[in-house]
């Protein structure tokens, strides 16, 4: 298996991750993963917190054969075969049985470096979808760079952003606002931030 697709970010942003994940989620439950890409966070996640049943998913059918291969790798009881889901369609998942069919809900959706490299009208999807499958109370957590009103932005990540726009125009890092904007419209309350390591932060998102 070691010929799977690897992210080093992923491996040095997990533990950090994890640390306030586990902080911020409850004894047990659901997630739903969206943009797992490699599938590292969820096999590192899901044999963290055992008790918490762990989905991937990415809009990419490419990557669904490695994020399958980890998945039977770490081989855990918890963590579910990839399933395809691009935020902007209508149903969720992609393919099958939609969520609202099977009345699957989940108590937490998770979603790493989405936002940044992929058009902004993602953004409306995620937390509109949030919405729909977070029951009252559940949360959406979002992690990536993120430029702030009052912050002065780190070089690093004015590069990056330059970097992303010279790539695809459609791509850029978010201002926080902004997206805190989109999930207010879906019903959805920024209820905390986290600085993490390499100038990027962590948000929790609450359904109303």
């Amino acid at each position: 298996m070691h010929d799977l697709p690897h992210s080093p970010a992923a491996d040095r942003n997990k533990q950090p991750i994890l640390e306030v994940l586990t902080r911020i989620l409850g004894k047990q439950g659901a997630a739903l993963e969206i943009a797992s890409g490699t599938g590292q966070h969820a096999a590192w996640f899901a044999s963290a917190v055992p008790d918490w049943t762990w989905q991937p998913t990415d809009a990419d059918a490419r990557m669904l054969p490695a994020i399958a291969s980890r998945v039977a790798e770490a081989a855990l009881p918890n963590l579910r075969p990839p399933l395809l889901l691009d935020v902007m369609a209508p149903q969720w998942p992609s393919q099958g049985f939609a969520f609202a069919e099977s009345e699957e809900k989940f108590d937490a959706i998770y979603c790493a470096n989405m936002l940044h490299i992929a058009p902004w009208a993602t953004c409306a999807a995620l937390m509109q979808g949030a919405a729909r499958h977070l029951p009252a109370g559940g949360l959406l957590i979002t992690y990536g760079p993120y430029f702030e009103e009052e912050v002065s932005p780190a070089p690093s990540n004015l590069a990056f952003d330059e970097d992303l726009r010279a790539r695809n125009s459609a791509w850029g890092i978010r201002r926080l606002k902004d997206v805190a904007a989109e999930a207010s419209q879906a019903g959805l309350t920024l209820q905390e931030r986290h600085a993490m390591p390499a100038n990027n932060l962590l948000l929790v998102f609450a359904h109303d």
